[in-house]
């Protein structure tokens, strides 16, 4: 007997595609029963809706989708890059301008890492750029504590294995000395979680500053701490590729300072 896959997208996918949430963050709110197709709560994901299904979250119609965007953020210290916070730490998204729509981040930077962090609101586009298949080079300004010589850095450039975990080589450059610390350019091709510090534990290094300066073709540059700015819809679609189905709207670039509270 042949399986007839039904028609549509799961509902966690169409939910992502909204804004709503990211495909995790929709599978627990519909087990935590906030979804309904065509008048009924729904408690589990394994559903496939079409644009003939009516769906709503909290008891308010799923607007339509909107066309993917991408703004670039000036992340500072002290902000942690989750919707919610178990601890009650202040998170990026509460610090945005309050003229923002729902967004995601695209990879994450940890609580005592700054610089460039990517925002969108679109759940297909956010996994996208996550793929470590982009090729996309992440490139960090870091500070460790220690005075390493080329040498000391050279296994990070082969390739080195952390509690049985394999990670790939790194492009590090030794950019200066300064008193008890260095300053190095690291640049990587995943998102791995605290990939840079454990890295540098595993040499025999500590890092006590991290600024990311560039994501791919997307660049911090100018942009000052707290800031967010709009990419052009031009410029992202020219990044994307022309073969890319992700649709982008028209708009100007914009620059907001943070929600102050």
């Amino acid at each position: 007997m042949t399986d007839i896959t039904p028609p549509g997208d799961r509902i966690a996918k169409v939910l992502s595609r909204a804004g709503v949430a990211s495909r995790r963050e929709a599978e627990r709110m519909i087990a935590a029963g906030r979804v309904a197709v065509n008048g009924q709560v729904i408690d589990s994901p394994a559903l496939n809706v079409t644009d003939k299904d009516k769906v709503s979250v909290d008891g308010k119609p799923l607007a339509a989708p909107e066309p993917a965007r991408l703004w670039l953020y000036h992340k500072p210290t002290g902000l942690v890059t989750t919707a919610r916070d178990e601890q009650g730490r202040r998170t990026v998204f509460d610090a945005l301008p309050p003229e923002m729509p729902r967004v995601m981040s695209i990879g994450r930077l940890d609580l005592n890492s700054e610089g460039l962090l990517l925002l969108t609101n679109d759940g297909a586009l956010k996994r996208r750029l996550e793929l470590p298949s982009t090729g996309w080079l992440r490139r960090y300004r870091v500070r460790v504590k220690g005075n390493p010589d080329d040498a000391a850095l050279a296994p990070l450039r082969k390739g080195i294995e952390i509690e049985g975990e394999a990670f790939r080589p790194m492009e590090v450059a030794l950019d200066r000395l300064q008193g008890a610390n260095a300053w190095l350019t690291i640049g990587i091709r995943e998102g791995r979680n605290r990939e840079i510090r454990r890295a540098m534990e595993a040499i025999g290094l500590s890092v006590n500053r991290l600024i990311r300066l560039s994501y791919g073709p997307f660049q911090l540059g100018g942009l000052k701490l707290g800031e967010v700015e709009e990419v052009k819809a031009r410029v992202l679609r020219d990044q994307l590729g022309d073969g890319d189905r992700t649709k982008v709207v028209r708009n100007r670039p914009s620059r907001g300072k943070p929600r102050r509270k």
